[in-house]
């Protein structure tokens, strides 16, 4: 044994050595890419399938607009165009066209939104000046109104491409900004500036029920994005204190809206003029009783109310129709306001969120505002009832906003629908 060499043990970490494992750097977090293809969405289609009650509600809400159109408008048409399918003839036109374009947007990726929203608002404020100086001359009682311009043989309003820009604009300023939308001047001041900017210039073309309705748009979207209750108790307060003061003071507003103050609180003022359509509409509302006078079947469409094709279509509506067949009607809008709240509930940003909001609010305001105006139970202003009445223009922008709600729903269903 002697001789013999004994080796050391060996060790696979040497003694009183400390070993540490290379520590990994964090990688910075790439910015959000919009386009993404594993985020659902490429770059410029969106894919998955699109929410199939919304859809189903606006495309019967379309279908249903069309024939009541036809219904309620062919008497009026005769008499005024010589053509009893006028009216009809030029909307389905728009129908069809809204419809194709609806299901276009819904497949375009609607985070482009976000790329035009600036100038897309800056177009529509454009447009709202150059309608003040170029537009189809419209002269009623003395007033003029500036609301469309001309394009060949069709119009165009400004109006009711403000209203989307304004939407857009206000989403992307909130969802840049939803931290500071405490304070009054993230909260409050800078959203009143566009909404301010759109309101100023659309009264301007003597379009009161347009103003108001995209004021209520801006306030219902500052409300959803996270402006304090407190300045809106503020706001109420001092909108209650203006709308005493202006029915007790109807001269205080120029020309007609100061008469439309006065036919509504005094239904004796104006028989015979200002209070002729909001009568006629009454009388068509209580001849429909419970189940309807039947489709085509309205007295009151023979040229007792005036222009049957726009505000007051949803009178024409009640008489043919029914306490039935209104509510029922008002049930699809309700579905349609019901499904974009649940599409907006569950994007995943806020930008897309406050869109639909904002867009289903606009239709909402604005069917609510039209069945008040048409039951007396406010002013006659001269709001449309949505995917009813006529107008090309309002049609097509309204399909092209349910293309964004259907588009944004596309993303919703490729996570968690």
């Amino acid at each position: 044994m002697a001789g013999r060499d004994l080796e050391p043990p060996r060790r696979s970490i040497r003694q009183n050595e400390s070993y540490e494992q290379p520590r990994k750097k964090k990688s910075k977090k790439a910015p959000e890419n919009p386009f993404d293809k594993n985020s659902g969405m490429s770059f410029l289609v969106a894919n998955g399938g699109f929410d199939l009650p919304f859809f189903a509600a606006t495309l019967a809400l379309v279908t249903i607009g069309l024939i009541m159109l036809f219904s309620a408008t062919y008497p009026y048409a005769l008499q005024n165009e010589g053509d009893s399918y006028y009216y009809f003839k030029r909307q389905f036109i728009f129908a069809v066209m809204g419809v194709i374009v609806m299901l276009v947007v819904s497949k375009f990726n609607y985070k482009f939104l976000k790329v035009i929203e600036k100038p897309l608002f800056a177009v529509s404020v454009f447009l709202l000046i150059l309608v003040l100086f170029y537009h189809v001359d419209v002269n009623r009682n003395g007033e003029d109104f500036k609301r469309w311009i001309p394009i060949g043989p069709v119009t165009l309003q400004p109006s009711d491409i403000a209203k989307f820009a304004l939407i857009l604009v206000l989403a992307g300023y909130i969802s840049k900004n939803y931290r500071k939308m405490k304070y009054f001047k993230e909260g409050v001041l800078f959203p009143v500036i566009y909404i301010g900017i759109c309101c100023v210039l659309i009264y301007l073309e003597n379009h009161l029920s347009c103003t108001l309705l995209v004021f209520m748009i801006g306030l219902a979207m500052m409300f959803c994005g996270g402006t304090r209750w407190q300045y809106y108790v503020a706001g109420i307060c001092f909108v209650a204190v203006i709308a005493v003061i202006v029915i007790s003071n109807p001269d205080v507003l120029p020309g007609y809206q100061g008469d439309r103050i006065r036919a509504w609180t005094d239904k004796a003022f104006q028989p015979l003029g200002l209070r002729w359509q909001t009568n006629n509409s009454l009388y068509a509302i209580g001849s429909g009783g419970f189940w309807g006078v039947g489709l085509g079947n309205s007295k009151q469409k023979y040229l007792y109310v005036s222009e049957p094709q726009n505000d007051f279509i949803f009178s024409i509506v009640c008489e043919e129709l029914g306490f039935i067949g209104a509510t029922l009607i008002i049930g699809l809008f309700g579905i349609l306001f019901w499904r974009g709240i649940k599409i907006a509930q569950r994007c995943e940003d806020r930008f897309s969120s406050l869109v639909v909001i904002g867009i289903v609010s606009q239709v909402a305001i604005q069917t609510i505002f039209n069945i008040l105006v048409v039951t007396d139970t406010i002013p006659n202003t001269g709001i449309a009832l949505p995917f009813f009445s006529y107008g090309g223009t309002s049609l097509l922008m309204l399909c092209f906003e349910m293309g964004v709600v259907l588009s944004i729903s596309r993303k919703v269903n490729t996570k968690n629908y």
